[in-house]
């Protein structure tokens, strides 16, 4: 009896990513499953620096299936129904510009999928490597932090998202669901696929094996507030759609600076360095630009 083996679409979905792109590119043709099993799709979302052409000369010289989708800027919901849409996978593994994965990285997810039917996203482990300065360092650890949850049994952890940079997505988990939501451009195009694809019966993994992410490169006080402000902008949408799944006084300071020092607490056990200890100042910092976003996002809609 012949098995059918698996084919993966590895899903790209960048912007002005043109200075990382080559090392996530190297990282998905580094990977030890079958390169004949394996299909890339670029979305290149309106990118003003030259990612586009830095892509194209990549697949002139590569020995997997590759495509490339040029839009002008439509969001992350509407780039990622792209892969779906066109994929031939039985899995989608999504990759960031700027994200780097293990030797075994969609082996192993591969492998996790086949072995569970009932999984509709899996997703690996943030790597617990220092990145360029501290503060970058804290980042890493806090939302390898974040992920350390059963993202199905638990009430807390179903209102968290796995995040899609590094899953992988079972294609028929995602097609049932009716892909992304199109309307939500920047942050929360993820969590609201995952909180359909649950809502659907599917089950949410992470599993043992690792990526390291952005962070690695290092990040200022101003790009961190910068972020998050914007992650707090973006999910207020999310929210208005997704009613209860955000509460907003668990995203307060305080709040965040409680869940920091239990976070150091788990990450020390693992590291054992002590600056894991700075992270309840660290959270305070993020969650307070998260939570300013989110009442700009606010009064924006309604005023």
């Amino acid at each position: 009896m012949t098995t059918v083996k698996p084919v993966v679409t590895i899903g790209v979905c960048v912007r002005n990513s043109a200075s990382t792109i080559c090392e996530a590119i190297d990282s998905i043709l580094s990977q030890d499953f079958s390169h004949e099993l394996m299909e890339i799709i670029f979305v290149d979302d309106g990118s003003e620096d030259n990612t586009l052409s830095v892509i194209q000369e990549f697949i002139s010289k590569i020995n997997i299936s590759a495509k490339v989708i040029h839009t002008e800027w439509r969001g992350l919901g509407y780039a990622r129904n792209l892969v779906v849409n066109t994929a031939r996978g039985d899995y989608i593994v999504w990759v960031d510009g700027d994200m780097v994965l293990s030797d075994d990285y969609v082996g192993k997810l591969v492998d996790f999928m086949e072995q569970n039917p009932k999984v509709g996203i899996a997703k690996g482990e943030y790597a617990l490597i220092p990145g360029a300065n501290w503060i970058s360092t804290l980042e890493i650890f806090s939302r390898a932090a974040g992920k350390k949850v059963n993202f199905n049994y638990t009430t807390r952890a179903q209102s968290r998202a796995v995040g899609t940079g590094g899953s992988i997505y079972r294609i028929e988990a995602i097609r049932q669901t009716k892909g992304f939501d199109k309307n939500l451009k920047g942050y929360g195009e993820d969590w609201d696929a995952e909180y359909g694809i649950r809502a659907a019966g599917w089950m949410l993994n992470t599993i043992d094996v690792t990526f390291r992410d952005y962070e690695r490169y290092g990040i200022t006080w101003k790009a961190l507030w910068q972020n998050y402000f914007r992650r707090g902008y973006d999910l207020y949408s999310f929210s208005r759609k997704n009613k209860g799944m955000i509460k907003f006084s668990k995203m307060q300071p305080l709040a965040a600076f409680v869940s920091g020092f239990f976070h150091s607490l788990k990450i020390y056990k693992l590291t054992r360095q002590k600056k894991v200890f700075l992270l309840p100042l660290q959270y305070t910092f993020k969650m307070t630009a998260w939570s300013l976003g989110f009442i700009r996002s606010h009064l924006n809609h309604h005023f």
